[in-house]
């Protein structure tokens, strides 16, 4: 660009003025008198085909802007208090929407500031040439294509000469250090994107494609929406496409099938022209695809009737912003009443005019078209079928305004009471006339402030549009929604494909279900899978599942934890009815025997019997019998205390008598087969001392237990906790350790084995003495039964199945005694 810009300026430098007075090559230009000059660039012609810069013309973008700043210029003029005395003029341009042809016409603008020796220079007789002084400008209006501002911007900042645009709005150009003299009426396009990326969020969107025309404002567009977005979060691009200036045929069929391959991001952000904005509507029209994508349209869209023509279907619910803009009346007025005969300056109306009128004016060097009416001249401009304001001209107005403003107050500051221009504005210096541009604040041509920030940006203000066409009697752009800083969009006006009034989504991943965690996809922030927190877990937050505490589970729905219910053996369990059953018809039979006992006490039977042992044997029974209610009963410190006493205590009782039987026994008949002198301490009080000092051992064992480690309850959440968390359980049960229990009963064990040898050693007695015999065989068969519980106890998962094997081994044993 700097190369470019350097060989025109030598260019110019070379020929200077005196060789375009000769040649005639001064460029094709507007030019009204005054004392002060404005420079003008206007897109009149589109661009043209390859080796012609200009194309067809332009009515909206070129000649109504064009108009417009004549207008302004008039009510000026014509405005006494606003440059009293002071004549605006004006030398206006047309860049042919063409950024490289607009910067060698923007070389007029600084023709004035080129100091050229031409001494040398003469005429073919020898004099030397008359030369106009070429105009000063002191001040550009324009441009309007932001490529083209760019391009003219670079050379005007090095003669320091201020600009005012009226429709460019790159972000790039807010960048004050390399376009110090650029400002703009409108707001830039980094304003734009904030507005939009508001929009996306208020919709609930997190994830879009962005779709650009190449070029500045496309491309700058994007970037500043992709920039805003990453900044402030909460929003991830799908794809970011680029469509090519000069697009090959089934470009956009390609475009539309690159956004459906993310195809849940409905929401595309769209910064293109309004072609490309009309080819893409086409392209998912013929992919049958009307009423997926979610458009949100950039002011090249805006409320623009064009890009959408025979595509509202597909177009149906796009949401795009323009901005704030009105319809001058005054200039609706002066515009249409212009006419051939009383708007000559403008040297282009003639051609907009056959344009318009689809007519031909006849005009020296132009071939008159057969085909086409001859131009009357008295064809008139109706407002309502040949001409759509549509805003356009707002904008221009006031940037004319905001010239005449900074000119004014510099005028004011400069030449007090002076008529005209004084010698401090004659030339006006341009770095002290931005001053004063950049401090302008008034209400413009539609009643809104017209002001700079410090990089030359108008305020952003937008009116938010959305194409509707259900439920709607006139199908068109409705307003819902204005941008002003922040965000006002009015939902519950929206309307949807269908008429449908909910927000379509246009997200990655929907919303994870209840008890599920985010896992996230790697490097999109807006994409995650959703994975269950199962067995004890819960949703600690949306990406982490934890573990419950030991004693909770989680709720149904893993949000939290709530406490594991508690359970203890009941009365009404089958664990519990049989054992009590079995335990209460021991009692009876024990009690039954004891008292068939107390009743026969003094008779032979029961004396020869040993009845002091047999009654310590039938209390140790009715003890293990007693001790079923114990382990049934509700866990405290008090029951968990009489457990452990009685539950190795009735077994020791009944094997400590047994164990004394046996024992005296034995002895008895040994004794007998060396010597007729009978064995020392088998009288009935030695039996019951030797009967109670075996049990004192067991009685001592259960209180030095109780002194290391007090009887307490505790729950267990161990035993009963299944996969499924719904059936967890925890149990209420004494502290009392597996091996505790058998620690418990060993002693019992060992009188049982003692027992036994003793029953095995007395099996050769008389048989007129029957008693050793039954002895024996109880104390085989309770071996047996030992050996059967413990591998049975120890492989027993529940405690309640644990507590059963307990008492159908209790019971065992009671009957076997």
């Amino acid at each position: 660009l700097l190369k470019m810009i350097y060989q025109i300026w030598l260019q110019l430098l070379w020929l200077g003025p005196a060789s375009q007075a000769q040649q005639g090559t001064q460029p094709q230009s507007i030019k009204i008198e005054g004392d002060i000059t404005l420079g003008g660039l206007f897109p009149v012609h589109a661009r043209g085909p390859a080796g012609i810069p200009c194309g067809e013309i332009k009515r909206e973008k070129g000649i109504h802007r064009l108009e417009a700043l004549l207008y302004a210029l008039d009510q000026i003029n014509n405005d006494p208090d606003l440059l009293p005395n002071i004549t605006l003029g004006a030398r206006i341009l047309d860049t042919c929407s063409r950024d490289t042809y607009a910067l060698e016409q923007s070389l007029t603008f600084v023709q004035a500031l080129i100091q050229k020796d031409n001494s040398d220079v003469r005429c073919s007789n020898g004099e030397p040439p008359i030369i106009p002084k070429p105009e000063r400008v002191v001040g550009v209006i324009g441009a309007s294509g932001s490529s083209v501002s760019i391009m003219v911007a670079n050379v005007l900042r090095l003669f320091a000469i201020p600009q005012i645009s009226y429709a460019s709005t790159a972000p790039e150009l807010s960048d004050n250090s390399r376009y110090e003299f650029f400002s703009r009426v409108v707001p830039p396009d980094s304003y734009q994107a904030q507005a939009m990326l508001d929009i996306v969020k208020a919709m609930g969107w997190n994830y879009v494609s962005t779709l650009a025309s190449e070029g500045n404002y496309g491309e700058s567009g994007v970037d500043a929406f992709i920039q805003i977005s990453r900044e402030a979060g909460g929003l991830c691009i799908a794809q970011s496409i680029k469509i090519p200036r000069e697009p090959r045929p089934g470009e956009f069929d390609k475009i539309v099938k690159r956004l459906m391959e993310t195809s849940n991001a409905r929401g595309v952000i769209i910064f293109a022209n309004e072609d490309d904005i009309k080819r893409v509507l086409q392209a998912a029209k013929r992919a049958n695809l009307t009423g997926h994508f979610l458009f949100v349209g950039s002011d090249s869209w805006g409320a623009k009737s064009s890009p959408i023509e025979d595509q509202e279907e597909v177009a149906e619910g796009a949401v795009t912003i323009l901005p704030k803009r009105a319809s001058i009346d005054g200039f609706d007025e002066y515009f249409t009443s212009r006419s051939l005969e009383n708007n000559r300056r403008n040297i282009w109306f003639a051609e907009f005019w056959e344009d318009d009128f689809k007519c031909k004016l006849t005009r020296p060097g132009i071939k008159y078209d057969p085909d086409r009416r001859k131009c009357t001249g008295e064809e008139r401009i109706s407002q309502d079928s040949q001409y759509e304001q549509e805003g356009k001209v707002q904008f221009v107005i006031d940037a004319v305004y905001a010239m005449a403003h900074a000119l004014h107050s510099m005028h004011m500051d400069l030449c007090p009471g002076s008529m005209g221009v004084c010698e401090k504005m004659d030339p006006v210096e341009g770095r002290m006339l931005l001053q004063y541009i950049r401090s302008v604040n008034f209400n413009g041509s539609a009643g809104t402030a017209v002001m700079f920030n410090e990089n030359g940006d108008a305020p952003g203000r937008y009116d938010i549009f959305q194409y509707q066409m259900s439920n709607v009697s006139n199908p068109g752009y409705r307003v819902i929604g204005q941008w002003t800083n922040h965000l006002r969009l009015n939902l519950e006006d929206m309307q949807w494909s269908g008429g449908e009034q909910k927000v379509p989504d246009s997200v990655c991943s929907f919303p994870c279900e209840s008890g599920e965690r985010k896992k996230m996809v790697k490097g999109v922030p807006c994409c995650w899978h959703c994975e269950l927190c199962d067995g004890y877990q819960f949703v600690l937050d949306e990406f982490t599942c934890d573990m419950c505490p030991f004693d909770m589970r989680p709720l149904k729905n893993r949000t939290g934890c709530r406490p594991t219910p508690i359970i203890k053996l009941e009365w009404s369990s089958p664990w519990a009815i049989i054992p009590v059953f079995l335990a209460i018809l021991g009692i009876l039979a024990t009690t039954g025997v004891i008292s068939t006992f107390v009743r026969f006490n003094d008779t032979p039977i029961v004396r020869a019997s040993g009845r002091e042992l047999s009654y310590v044997l039938l209390t140790g029974i009715f003890l293990i019998y007693l001790i079923t209610f114990l382990m049934i009963a509700e866990p405290s410190v008090v029951v968990c205390a009489f457990r452990r006493l009685l539950l190795g205590l009735g077994m020791c009782i009944s094997y400590s008598a047994m164990l004394t039987k046996t024992n005296r026994i034995y002895r008895i008949f040994e004794q007998g087969k060396k010597s007729v002198t009978p064995p020392k301490f088998i009288s009935p009080t030695s039996q019951l001392l030797i009967t109670f000092i075996l049990i004192s051992v067991q009685l001592l064992g259960v209180f030095v237990w109780f002194g290391v480690e007090p009887p307490h309850t505790t729950i267990d959440y161990e035993e009963q906790k299944p996969p499924n968390p719904e059936f967890a359980r925890g149990i209420l049960k004494c502290d009392m350790s597996d091996l505790s229990l058998i620690l418990c009963l060993s002693y019992s064990i060992l009188l049982m084995i003692t027992c036994t040898v003793y029953a095995i050693k007395s099996r050769g007695v008389p048989e007129t003495f029957n008693e050793a015999k039954p002895i024996g065989f109880t104390m085989y068969t309770t071996c047996i039964i030992w050996l059967a519980f413990v591998p049975i106890f120890f492989g027993t998962a529940q405690s309640t199945e644990k507590v059963g094997s307990l008492y159908t081994w209790d019971v065992g044993l009671k009957m076997n005694i």
